[in-house]
């Protein structure tokens, strides 16, 4: 049986789906903190168990059976995230899971300009002392695209920090990917990078939205510290703020800039472009990272 964790949430809800597509629901699991969020799930044939990574005893029952577990990586920035993600693995290795998957993130590594890729680095480390067969789905970036580019629809820009090469991957090309790994008959171990064989900048999303709107959408460069004094006047919290400059400032020391081509063999087609994403969040099919 595969165990799916998150699977309420948008990127393991999605792998979810594309495991349906592949196998027959009595071969799947999902460990969730709220069952009746999962109802829809159960409705298909699919089991559903409660379980968090806080709560041990009903994590490692909720993977029972499971051959396979994807852990998707804790989103819980009040908690001690690398003890949680050390939970979690603790708990299918004592269900007796044959490998652990975990959603990690391109880039990973110690000493690394962006704060989350030390938490995932030290959840692989941990992942390869286990025991167990594991598998790191280092993703590129994913999330709200309207975060990322801010208001340009209605600015005509793009205003934002100087950055560099990153891979920005539609969250349901991820979700592909994972279903792809779950169900093949070899998989690989380690690291897997998940990203575009063309990483983009900032510069390219503008470009994009230029054509698709049919105006021209300016990249605009904003020095780092006036750009933190405007989201906090816009009230966002001033770590949070240097929080997500760490990521421009990460990608304009090329951290990111390697390309990938795992993720365009593993869909059997190049993954979605920043073009048909911004395409499809206008006609409200994209979804809204890390």
């Amino acid at each position: 049986m595969i165990i799916v964790t998150g699977a309420t949430g948008v990127l393991n809800g999605a792998t979810v789906e594309r495991l349906l597509e592949r196998i027959d629901p009595s071969g799947i699991g999902v460990s969730v903190r709220d069952p009746r969020r999962a109802q829809h799930l159960a409705e298909r044939g699919i089991r559903v168990r409660q379980g968090t990574y806080d709560t041990p005893d009903a994590l490692r029952a909720s993977f029972a059976d499971a051959k396979q577990v994807l852990l998707v990586s804790s989103s819980d920035l009040s908690a001690d995230v690398v003890r949680q993600h050390r939970s979690a693995i603790d708990a299918a290795v004592a269900a007796g899971a044959e490998r652990i998957l975990y959603t990690s993130a391109h880039g990973t590594g110690f000493g690394t300009p962006y704060p989350p890729l030390e938490i995932h680095a030290a959840t692989e480390d941990y992942l390869a002392g286990s025991g167990v067969a594991w598998t790191a789905l280092r993703n590129g970036f994913y999330g709200d695209l309207g975060q990322l580019l801010g208001p340009w629809r209605k600015t005509g820009t793009i205003a934002k920090p100087a950055d560099g090469p990153f891979s920005w991957v539609d969250r349901r090309d991820a979700a592909d990917a994972a279903a792809a790994i779950l169900t093949a008959d070899r998989q690989p171990d380690g690291p897997v990078d998940l990203t575009l064989s063309s990483p983009v900048t900032l510069a390219d999303f503008a470009s994009a939205a230029s054509e698709l709107t049919g105006r021209h959408i300016e990249r605009v460069v904003v020095d780092d510290e006036e750009w933190v004094d405007g989201e906090v006047a816009n009230g966002i919290p001033e770590p949070a703020a240097r929080f997500t400059l760490s990521m421009f400032q990460a990608t304009r020391s090329g951290h990111f800039a390697q390309p990938g081509f795992t993720l365009a063999r593993l869909l059997g087609r190049e993954p979605r472009s920043i073009a048909e994403q911004l395409a499809d969040q206008s006609t409200g099919v994209c979804d809204a990272r890390s």
